[in-house]
């Protein structure tokens, strides 16, 4: 089964992130490990979910000078995680760093790369000197990340049939900011449901507070799965009308 579902373990520590984890059925979900968890639980909780035999994809967008982000990378995939990923906005030079480092591995991580937050909009990214929409700056960012040779981006679903477009079906796109129909978007700036995400082109899927927060966590990532599952067979039936 290609798992596109990753579930965010947004806890503020180990003891709550494993507990949680332990109900989760490995066969149809990835686990996210993001800031707070990883600075407060540290590599431990991670090469535990990774023994738990989850894909782990450890998310705290390396942003630094080249020789000290390509060292956090070998670092981090030293801990035998699925993805990792850094800033785009760090430039060729980084991420050409990242790139080699992680290549010089056995078993490399995908190695991905944050756009423009799905928190941010056009307002927000003019505040930090941006006068572009999200979508374009999403694009530029995303032709260097290809130009550098990283696996793909970190977007929101909102731009993904644009990039699929533009950057070709190899290029992975994972889309955070998905919420399920009648879900509360939260901080959220620009969503999209699970099944208009894969329409869009979306590889794979971050969803944190509408599973980690729910009364029936297993029903919701059920319920995901099947709008994935239903979105892959419309467009494999797509592709075979054509």
């Amino acid at each position: 089964m290609d798992k596109r579902l990753i579930v965010a373990l947004d806890f503020p520590d180990a003891g709550q992130a494993l507990k949680f984890a332990a109900h989760l059925p490995v066969q149809q979900c990835r686990l996210k490990v993001g800031f707070e968890l990883f600075v407060s639980a540290g590599p431990g909780l991670v090469e535990k979910l990774v023994g738990l035999g989850f894909d782990v994809f450890l998310d705290l967008k390396f942003h630094d000078i080249p020789n000290t982000v390509a060292a956090a990378c070998r670092s981090a995939s030293q801990l035998g995680v699925w993805m990792i990923n850094v800033h785009a906005m760090g430039g060729q030079a980084m991420l050409t760093a990242a790139v080699d480092a992680v290549g010089s591995l056995e078993k490399p991580p995908l190695l991905i790369a944050v756009t423009v937050l799905t928190s941010m909009d056009k307002l927000q990214l003019k505040g930090v000197g941006v006068d572009a929409e999200p979508r374009e700056q999403v694009l530029m960012l995303a032709q260097q990340v290809a130009q550098c040779g990283l696996d793909g981006v970190v977007c929101s679903a909102q731009e993904a049939a644009l990039l699929k477009q533009e950057m070709g079906q190899e290029f992975k796109l994972v889309t955070p900011g998905i919420r399920p129909s009648n879900s509360d978007i939260s901080d959220q700036k620009r969503v999209m449901t699970p099944k208009d995400a894969i329409l869009a082109g979306a590889n794979y899927l971050v969803v944190g507070r509408p599973i980690t927060t729910a009364k029936d966590s297993l029903a919701v990532i059920e319920s995901i799965n099947q709008d994935i599952s239903s979105a892959a067979l419309s467009m494999s039936g797509c592709f075979e009308s054509d």
